[in-house]
């Protein structure tokens, strides 16, 4: 795992750059896009570049982590139409090149292996864009979550319905109770992950992501066992981490190995 404590506005740029590069490698790559407000500054980025010629995805396709159950499409809170606002109708990705999970089926088990199916149809996911609940959860698996689980309905806890009733007016009698969600055994899945947090709320879910034990208590610790996962944290984000200067050592003299 790779640690990098960088301000909040340089690491929408970082990723950006690691966008950039497998684009450039793999036009028709597979991006694995969140929702939420820490994928913001990427978006950002990478919308930037596009505007400015510098960058396509018209080649490229993504697959979202979740969908909130029961909101339809349009509802303004429904992830596909966040992700669309935030990124899609911002840059020059291809009518239907990013898919979700299909929160208003009929049939939610369905909707979920039909969903799995067309990730592996797609060759899996290339750079997947993760953030981190305050409880340690990534996409909607809650703690307790199997570290093995695949695209499923999960209810979400109370704490995420709280964090997440800002999106609702504050309502959080308006949050739904229910969403569907990338498993973490399909997250696990993609070749690379880039997992961004910010703020001191974070800073204890960063701390069991990084340093703690793998544990479904602590969903995101599953990343441990990934190959090729990089951490991106503010200083506030990494105020818990007890290694937090060894993280800058290695980030300032990383150029330094042949």
């Amino acid at each position: 795992m790779d640690v990098v404590i960088a301000p909040e506005a340089q690491i929408g740029e970082i990723v950006a750059d690691d966008i950039a590069a497998l684009i450039s490698a793999r036009p028709d790559a597979v991006l694995g896009l969140a929702t939420g407000s820490s994928p913001l500054r990427i978006y950002d980025a990478v919308a930037e570049r596009v505007e400015r010629g510098e960058l396509s995805l018209a080649s490229a396709r993504g697959f979202m982590l979740d969908e909130y159950v029961g909101l339809p499409l349009g509802h303004p809170c429904r992830y596909s139409t966040v992700i669309d606002e935030d990124f899609v109708s911002r840059v020059d990705l291809a009518p239907g090149a990013v898919r979700g999970p299909d929160g208003d089926a009929a049939d939610l088990d369905a909707a979920c292996a039909g969903y799995e199916k067309s990730i592996r149809d797609a060759g899996g996911v290339d750079l997947q864009i993760l953030g981190i609940g305050t409880d340690g959860h990534i996409a909607f698996n809650e703690p307790g979550s199997s570290l093995a689980s695949r695209t499923r309905v999960k209810t979400l806890t109370a704490q995420t319905r709280e964090d997440n009733a800002r999106f609702f007016g504050g309502d959080v009698d308006a949050v739904p109770y229910h969403c569907l969600t990338q498993g973490l055994g399909t997250i696990m899945d993609a070749r690379r992950i880039v997992l961004v947090a910010t703020g001191e709320a974070k800073a204890e879910a960063v701390a069991q992501l990084v340093e703690g034990a793998v544990s479904a208590r602590w969903p995101a610790t599953i990343l441990q066992h990934h190959r090729r996962v990089t951490v991106l944290v503010d200083d506030a984000a990494a105020s818990g981490l007890a290694l937090a200067e060894y993280y800058r050592h290695t980030q300032a003299h990383r150029h330094l190995v042949s």
